[in-house]
């Protein structure tokens, strides 16, 4: 079985290859940096350029399935440019893949693709399933409602698609959580605000083994990117300090002090989602990290 996989290079799709390499599946990927072109026998890159709508359409050659991940990073301070950057860096690439798609006449049979929990409203009572209708009136609600559209193109080229709305994700050299665990390891952590905002986090194994069990079973439909036990803000902190083994000892941090900081893009430490992993559970998909405490430990230490 041959995938390609865009994002392959990002934090979640290097987890990804790893896990199709383990399989026995080929990978190919799409990459706007000629200097990441690897040819391996079964991991070979392709050049595209989304802005310019150039995409080496031979990607598709074998191709049986789109694993489709790419998109600029939501943690940039959110500038007018930027925000049309993050936009357009998933609708665009979607489109373009549709659009070569039907120009060449390749047959694909599966798409997975990543999204985001930002589209459900923030929420401190709310427990969100895959079929709310509430979209966030944010910029990440907007977003997501955008991409999702675009990669529902998919199913007008017959194939089955499924889509993967992803939580806080915890890895050890990339996204949130250096980040978060940085001014702990100082001594200078801190919960944000009143620290009941639920955050709903996945360790990225098994975010990646989620994309991987989609891909086995050929899932369609919208599934939640999270693991079972949600925590809150304040839990999160204190966990992570107490598994660094450090105190806590600064006060909570006010919402208008990182708005300051951060401008519109603060949201990401204050929204408040919690959401349910019940839907891929009951697709037989079982998590290793179920409960933040042994995932943090096996980061962390």
């Amino acid at each position: 079985m041959t995938v390609l996989i865009t994002g392959a290079t990002g934090l979640i799709g290097q987890e990804i290859v790893k896990q199709c390499h383990a399989q026995g599946i080929t990978v190919h990927y799409l990459t706007t940096s000629k200097s990441k072109l690897n040819k391996e026998e079964n991991y070979k890159g392709f050049y595209w350029n989304p802005n310019a709508n150039e995409i080496d359409h031979n990607c598709f050659n074998g191709v049986s399935a789109i694993v489709n991940l790419v998109g600029a990073s939501i943690s940039k301070r959110w500038t007018s440019s930027y925000k049309k950057q993050i936009l357009d860096s998933r609708t665009k690439t979607a489109k373009l893949l549709q659009d070569t798609i039907i120009k060449h006449k390749y047959e694909v049979g599966y798409v997975v693709s990543a999204s985001a929990i930002g589209v459900y409203p923030t929420s401190l009572t709310n427990y969100y399933e895959e079929d709310s209708t509430k979209v966030s009136k944010t910029f990440l609600g907007e977003v997501v409602e955008q991409w999702e559209g675009v990669v529902d193109g998919f199913k007008t080229l017959g194939s089955k698609v499924a889509k993967v709305r992803i939580g806080l994700v915890l890895a050890k050299d990339g996204g949130a959580l250096p980040e978060i665990v940085k001014p702990i390891r100082y001594g200078a952590g801190a919960v944000f605000g009143d620290g009941k905002q639920w955050q709903s986090w996945i360790h990225v194994q098994d975010l990646a083994s989620i994309f991987m069990h989609a891909l086995q079973y050929q899932l369609e439909g919208i599934y939640n990117g999270v693991a079972p036990n949600a925590v809150t803000n304040k839990e999160l902190t204190k966990v992570a300090a107490s598994v660094l083994k450090r105190p806590l000892i600064l006060p909570n941090i006010p919402r208008f002090v990182m708005r300051l900081v951060l401008g519109e893009m603060h949201i990401l430490l204050f929204e408040s989602q919690r959401v349910s992993s019940q839907k891929i559970e009951d697709k037989g998909f079982d998590f290793k990290y179920a409960n933040l405490r042994p995932a943090l430990e096996d980061l962390l230490m």
